[in-house]
C-alpha cells in the first residue's frame, strides 16, 4: 500500500509537468505565429509605402539644384521690381511735386489776366478762378465765379447766352496771353455777341495783336468783324457752280483813302 501511494503523487507530479510542458509550448507557438503575423503586416505596410512613395528619382539632386537656381533668380528679379518700383515712385514723387508748381503759378498767371480781360470786355464788373472739389491742384476742378456789371457774383452757368461767351473769350485770351503762340485761328467767336461787345472783341484782338505779334485768322460772318481786319478774304460765286477766292487788302485801301 505504501509503495502504491507513493507512486500515486509522483504520477501526478509527472502529469502535471506534462501538462504545464504542454501549455508552454503551445503558447511558445502562438507566440510565433503572433510574430510572424506581425512580420509579415510589417513587411506589407512597408511595400505599401514604397509604392506610395514611388520609383526613386535619380536625377533628384540635380533637379532640386536647379530648382534652387531658378529661385535664387527668381528672388533677384524681385528685388530689381522693387527697386524699380521704388524709384518710379519717387519719381512720380517729384513730377507731381513740380506739376502742383508750375500748375499753381500758370493758374495764379491765368487768373490775373482773366480778371483784367474780363472787366475790360464787360467795361466793369469782377471774375476770377477758383479750384474746388479738392485740394490738389492736380485733382481739383476749375469754378469760373463772374459778376457783370451790376450782378452778382455767380457762377457762369447761371450768366446769359451772350456773358457765358464773353466771359468764355476772356478765359481763352487769359490762357493764351499765359503762353501766345505766333498764330491763333478764332471761328465764329463773334457769333453771339451784339454790336458793342463785337466792338470790344475787335479792339482787344487787334491791341493783343501788337503786343504779342501773332497774327488772329477770324472766321466771322459780322459785319462789324469783318470792317476792323487788315486783310479779308471770302469765296464769290460770280458763276454758277464755280468759285473763286476774292482777297481784299483793307489796311492798305485805308491808306490809299488817306493819301488820295
Amino acid at each position: 500500500m505504501r509503495d502504491e501511494e507513493v507512486r500515486q503523487p509522483s504520477r501526478c507530479l509527472s502529469s502535471s509537468r506534462q501538462i504545464e510542458n504542454h501549455r508552454l509550448h503551445r503558447h511558445v507557438e502562438t507566440g510565433g505565429r503572433l510574430v510572424e503575423d506581425n512580420g509579415a503586416r510589417l513587411q506589407h505596410q512597408d511595400a505599401g509605402e514604397r509604392d506610395a512613395i514611388g520609383p526613386v528619382n535619380l536625377v533628384a539632386e540635380s533637379e532640386a539644384a536647379e530648382t534652387e537656381t531658378r529661385v535664387a533668380g527668381l528672388q533677384r528679379e524681385r528685388a530689381e521690381l522693387t527697386e524699380a518700383i521704388a524709384r518710379l515712385r519717387r519719381g512720380i514723387a517729384t513730377l507731381d511735386q513740380e506739376g502742383r508748381q508750375r500748375l499753381t503759378a500758370a493758374f495764379e498767371r491765368v487768373n490775373g489776366h482773366f480778371s483784367t480781360l474780363f472787366a475790360r470786355l464787360f467795361a466793369g464788373g469782377r471774375a476770377h478762378l477758383a479750384l474746388v472739389d479738392d485740394a490738389d491742384p492736380l485733382t481739383a476742378g476749375l469754378e469760373i465765379m463772374a459778376s457783370p456789371p451790376g450782378k452778382r457774383l455767380q457762377a457762369l452757368s447761371l450768366l446769359s447766352g451772350g456773358e457765358q461767351a464773353l466771359t468764355a473769350l476772356a478765359l481763352i485770351f487769359a490762357v493764351f496771353l499765359t503762353n501766345p503762340a505766333p498764330v491763333c485761328v478764332l471761328d465764329e467767336v463773334d457769333a453771339s455777341l451784339d454790336d458793342a461787345n463785337v466792338d470790344r472783341f475787335c479792339s482787344l484782338v487787334s491791341e493783343i495783336a501788337e503786343t504779342t505779334g501773332t497774327r488772329f485768322l477770324v472766321v466771322t460772318y459780322h459785319r462789324i468783324t469783318m470792317a476792323r481786319v487788315d486783310r479779308l478774304f471770302g469765296v464769290t460765286m460770280a458763276e454758277r457752280g464755280v468759285s473763286q477766292l476774292v482777297s481784299v487788302d483793307l489796311a492798305r485801301a485805308a491808306r490809299l483813302r488817306q493819301t488820295a
